[in-house]
Order: structure tokens, then C-alpha cells, then sequence
């Protein structure tokens, strides 16, 4: 089952750090940063609940609101994991499910937090998703991790963000951000099992990117060229030529033994794989 919620009370979590904070004026500098106004469209808007976003302070806050929910899931013996407002507790049926989403709904309710409905569910561990991961079943009934269906979607959208083929920049301007977001994202991911996505994904981005390197070229005189400088044969300098405004298409097959893998290496494109 996977808990999230939207709000926190600020008057419930001060509560619950006088228990834990006796310093008056780290508490005052608590409040302060609770009750800080948010620019919206320019307009600052008085916040009354909830913490800012982002911060490091918040998943902190989010430990002491939620210690008490976490001592009464550790009494009764469950497994459970959690980070900030985001816990996945680990049964064996849903009826037992069931069960321990209404013993946090009553524990949500003395803390005055409110269950996000749509991101919460009892449901099979296989179909959720946590912090980006979810979990595949390999053979032998080994349980293992991957990057969630949604990350690997939102990482491909992202990179075409990074690579559109309409900016005008070179391809050695546009593998530096690309391969500090690239670098930031395997580190994050490491964590994963799956090599083939790795592969699938480092395939797709190489692809990609010999399809902007053939828009850059534009005219098949200079696509052919160009080719001929990299050692492409003249035969596939033709054919690839010849094909010059297809750039998905003919970034494919006879282009792959020229802009190579090792040609993105010396690029500085990193390799997921």
C-alpha cells in the first residue's frame, strides 16, 4: 500500500517539536520559515499549511510530524519504507491492506493530515512506485528494482527538451548540459537492475542525437562531406547522403558504423550502460 498526503497543519507540527526542540529561537526561526509568504504569478500569498517544496528542511520536518506513525507501525511488526509525506507499507493481502490504510487514516486524522486519495492505494507492489523506482519480479521469484515506467518517461522527455532539433547550437554545445543531467541521473538510478533498459536507453539517445547531426549537416553535399571526413566509406556517405532530409529514418543502419558509439565517447556523451 502507498500513502501520500498534501497538507501539513503548521499548529500540529510545532506542537511536535516543542517535544523534541527546546531552543525558543530555533523554534521562532521554524515558524518563520513555515509561515513565509510564496510568489505566485508575483504576488505574494500568505501560506498556512504545508512546507516549501524543495527544501532541505522539510523532509526533516516531515520525520518529526510523522515519528509517531512510525513507532506505530514498528509496533505491530510491519514492514514499511518512507521519505518526507511518501510511505509504502508492505503486506501480505489486501484485506490486510485494508486494515493498516484505516489505522493510518486514524493516524493522519490526530495530525490533522489529509490522505491524498489519488496517490494513494492498496494495491500490488508490483504496479507502484517509489521515488522513481518500482519493483520487477525476476526469475526464481527474485524481487528486484527499476526505474519507474513515468522516470523513464519523464527522463526521455527531458532530454529532447535538452536536444531539440530546432536551437541552433552545435552538437559539442548541446552535450554539455545533456551530460550533466545524464551524469546526475545515472547517480540517482544507480540503484537499478535492469541493464537491458540501460541499453535500450543509451540506444535511443544515440540515435537521437545522429539525427540532429544530420539536420546540422542539412544538404546532402554536405552530409556527404562531412561523412567522408569521419572514414565513412563512399558507399555509405551516398546512401546516407542521398537520404538527407529523412533524419530519423536515416540515422540508422549504415550511419551507425560512422557516428559509433566511440564518436560519442570522444564527444563527452556519457553512457548509461
Amino acid at each position: 500500500m502507498d500513502i501520500c498526503f498534501d497538507r501539513v497543519n503548521h499548529d500540529v507540527l510545532m506542537n511536535r517539536l516543542q517535544r523534541h526542540v527546546r531552543d525558543a529561537g530555533v523554534l521562532r526561526l521554524i515558524r518563520a520559515y513555515l509561515d513565509a509568504g510564496i510568489m505566485h504569478h508575483g504576488v505574494v500569498a500568505q501560506r498556512e499549511q504545508g512546507t516549501p517544496q524543495g527544501g532541505p528542511l522539510s523532509p526533516l520536518l516531515a520525520n518529526v510530524l510523522l515519528d509517531e506513525v512510525d513507532r506505530e507501525l514498528e509496533r505491530r511488526g510491519h514492514c514499511f519504507v518512507r521519505y518526507a509525506d511518501d510511505c509504502n507499507v508492505y503486506v501480505r493481502s489486501q484485506k490486510a491492506g485494508q486494515r493498516v490504510m484505516a489505522v493510518l487514516q486514524r493516524l493522519y486524522d490526530r495530525l490533522h493530515l489529509k490522505i491524498n486519495t489519488s496517490k494513494s492505494a492498496v494495491a500490488s507492489v508490483f504496479g507502484r512506485k517509489f521515488l522513481g523506482y518500482s519493483l520487477w519480479a525476476a526469475p526464481k521469484g527474485e524481487v528486484k528494482r527499476k526505474v519507474s515506467d513515468k522516470s523513464k518517461e519523464t527522463f526521455k522527455q527531458r532530454i529532447r527538451q535538452l536536444t531539440r532539433r530546432s536551437c541552433g547550437r552545435s552538437m559539442a554545445e548541446l552535450v554539455e548540459p545533456l551530460r550533466r543531467y545524464m551524469l546526475g541521473w545515472k547517480a540517482y538510478y544507480g540503484l537499478a537492475q535492469t541493464p537491458k533498459v540501460w541499453r535500450t536507453l543509451d540506444e535511443w539517445l544515440r540515435h537521437r542525437l545522429r539525427a540532429i547531426q544530420l539536420k546540422h549537416w542539412r544538404r546532402g553535399t554536405t552530409i556527404y562531406r562531412e561523412l567522408r571526413a569521419l572514414g565513412a566509406p563512399e558507399k555509405v556517405a551516398r546512401q546516407v547522403a542521398a537520404n538527407s532530409r529523412r533524419w530519423w529514418r536515416n540515422s540508422r543502419y549504415a550511419l551507425n558504423s560512422v557516428l559509433t558509439i566511440a564518436y560519442f565517447d570522444r564527444l563527452g556523451v556519457p553512457r548509461l550502460s
